[in-house]
């Protein structure tokens, strides 16, 4: 089977009242941090408002990564493509592609805020079928194609791209929610989806409906969707024990959910949670709970469950959130990567294999005593040193070696 990868999502959801340039700073730290712990793919959003999203730009922001980090993929997650004219986009990738050594990923959406599509003046039901719009268009230009195409929106006359992406294909990945719409985009292109909508229980169950949706597109238009072309975005905090990984978190998420959730954005059907204790239930231990607060093995069950209600995905992607302290998230994703990664995919099966050949086998292994001692007592002297050989006065390790004094009491 094949591995499934992992990453982080930054959107960012960051607490108001942080210095903005130390938090920029703090956000690089962690994807060094990831980089350095072999996690397979950063991503990061743009948002224009809110106050908690303070990325405008993920090109820029993952430029800077490039500088920091080897060979995480670094993906713009999502680049909203009714915002900019197609044409400069697909400049800034293919800059992006060329100044990360071919690390880039392009994920595109139609744009998650209300309240950025008003700031420029887009209407919001326009917003999808300019995503559409916007891909087929930089498909070409990646291509090397020279454009001429007019738009409501754009006009493009003889245009291409001066330099090509780094990479022969650059993969592209639409972002997809609940609705069909996303998933119906990546079936008609034959691209990659990351799913954002898990991160609820309706969400993670409604992915194999999700999947549906994209194979039926794609059987549509001629092309193909590979479940290892599928991301799924997951919230998690872990700690040593539940008991810690609940006290770490749950101050951070109720003021989450209370000010940026139901405060902010004004979610409907939400109410706020009126202590960390209820937020942390709540969220993590209900029946279906798309959340994990709590150790190594409870991320592993909630991985597992995700890939059989969703009939597999490729890859698993941790939302970045301020729930915890900047030195227990450091510590949530390290043992993440630690204990999580290694036992999904099987990384230390060979040496559990090996630990229970040795237990199970013991008997064989006593050979090496006898050989041990039939050296030994060949030589006079060695046989006299035995006598005053204990426990511990041995080079070999203790657990490996012979009883040599159990030996010399049988001769």
């Amino acid at each position: 089977m094949a591995r499934l990868k992992f990453g982080a999502f930054l959107a960012p959801h960051h607490p108001i009242g942080e210095h903005p340039m130390l938090q920029f700073r703090r956000d690089l730290d962690l994807v060094e941090q990831l980089d350095a712990l072999g996690y397979d793919e950063f991503w990061c959003g743009e948002h224009h408002s809110s106050g908690w999203e303070m990325i405008a730009s993920p090109e820029m922001f993952l430029a800077a990564a490039g500088e920091r980090t080897k060979r995480i993929k670094l993906g713009t997650g999502v680049v909203s493509l009714p915002y900019h004219h197609p044409f400069n986009v697909a400049q800034r990738m293919v800059q992006l592609d060329h100044m990360t050594g071919g690390r880039a990923i392009f994920g595109s959406g139609p744009g998650a805020l209300a309240s950025d599509a008003h700031t420029l003046g887009i209407d919001p039901m326009t917003q999808r079928d300019r995503q559409d719009e916007a891909i087929g268009v930089i498909r070409r230009l990646f291509n090397g194609e020279r454009v001429t195409a007019k738009s409501d929106w754009f006009t493009m006359n003889d245009a291409a791209l001066q330099i090509l992406p780094l990479q022969e294909e650059m993969p592209f990945v639409v972002a997809s929610q609940i609705s069909p719409s996303g998933m119906t985009l990546a079936g008609k292109y034959g691209i990659g989806i990351i799913s954002l909508g898990s991160m609820t229980t309706q969400g993670l169950m409604s992915l194999q409906q999700q999947w549906q949706f994209a194979e039926d597109a794609a059987k549509k238009h001629g092309t193909t969707v590979s479940r290892a072309d599928w991301r799924v975005l997951l919230t998690f905090h872990i700690a040593e024990t539940r008991e810690q990984a609940r006290r770490e978190a749950g101050a951070g998420l109720m003021r989450w959910h209370n000010e940026y959730n139901v405060g902010t954005l004004q979610r409907p059907g939400l109410t706020a949670f009126s202590s960390p204790d209820e937020a942390v239930d709540k969220t993590a231990f209900v029946e279906g709970a798309a959340s994990t607060i709590g150790t190594p093995d409870d991320l592993v069950q909630t991985i597992k469950n995700v890939m059989q209600v969703s009939g597999g995905v490729g890859a698993i992607i941790g939302f970045v959130h301020d729930w915890a302290n900047p030195e227990n998230t450091r510590r949530s994703w390290d043992m993440v990567a630690r204990y999580v990664v290694p036992e999904i995919n099987g990384y230390i099966d060979g040496l559990r294999k090996s630990q229970k050949f040795v237990i199970e086998n013991r008997a064989i292994f006593e050979r090496a005593g006898q050989a041990v001692m039939a050296k030994i007592m060949e030589n006079e002297r060695a046989a006299e040193a035995l006598k005053v050989t204990g426990p511990g006065r041995v080079a070999i390790p203790a657990v490996n070696a012979p009883d040599l004094q159990k030996e010399a009491a049988k001769r």
